[in-house]
């Protein structure tokens, strides 16, 4: 029995040892200092620097104030191959900052926490990234989510097939504007 609990508590902590648990999933505040590097700040004012230089991810900077109601794209080699608008988690409902990995894609998805009650899927391109069912997913940016983030239905597509489960999922209250600026000018021209 002192055999299996011992056994139990290693792979308990070989799986705890893969999640970074440096600061609690409630108040962390991720910030852009670079076009692959962000600061993560804990509620208590710990601090960590995060690179994903070499890596692809999608950065979406939350429809708040002092963000850009935007996701972002990003390449392994550093560069931004698409953007466009989001809507994500309404005041009650505010969507995590943090670097997320992707855990779960379903190209078909019907929400089971908010189910639409004509029975038609809500959350097509499911691409979730929290355990609470935080997701990037087609979605009207129109109007404001549950927490998810809504990626309008022309994007979504490109973005759901580009992705994998080694994509990270950035999600910030600041703007990434700066450091998506030159990328987007060669990409959709000069307006």
């Amino acid at each position: 029995m002192k055999w299996k609990l011992l056994l139990a508590l290693s792979v308990s902590t070989l799986i705890m040892a893969e999640i970074p648990q440096e600061f609690p999933f409630k108040g962390i505040e991720t910030i852009p200092i670079a076009k692959t590097v962000f600061k993560q700040v804990s509620r208590s004012g710990n601090e960590r620097i995060v690179d994903l230089s070499g890596k692809d991810f999608i950065l979406v900077s939350v429809r708040e104030v002092g963000s850009d109601g935007r996701f972002y794209a990003v390449d392994s080699d550093g560069t931004v191959w698409w953007s466009g608008p989001v809507t994500s988690g309404a005041p009650q409902f505010k969507s995590p900052s943090g670097i997320f990995p992707i855990i779960q894609k379903k190209r078909y998805h019907m929400s089971t926490v908010f189910p639409d009650p004509s029975g038609i899927n809500n959350m097509n391109y499911m691409m979730k990234f929290t355990n609470r069912g935080h997701a990037l997913h087609e979605g009207s940016v129109d109007w404001m989510s549950h927490g998810c983030i809504h990626i309008d239905p022309k994007d979504v597509p490109a973005v759901y097939r580009w992705s994998t489960f080694q994509t990270k999922v950035v999600i910030t209250r600041h703007t990434y504007m700066p450091y998506a600026k030159e990328d987007l000018r060669r990409i959709y021209g000069t307006k």
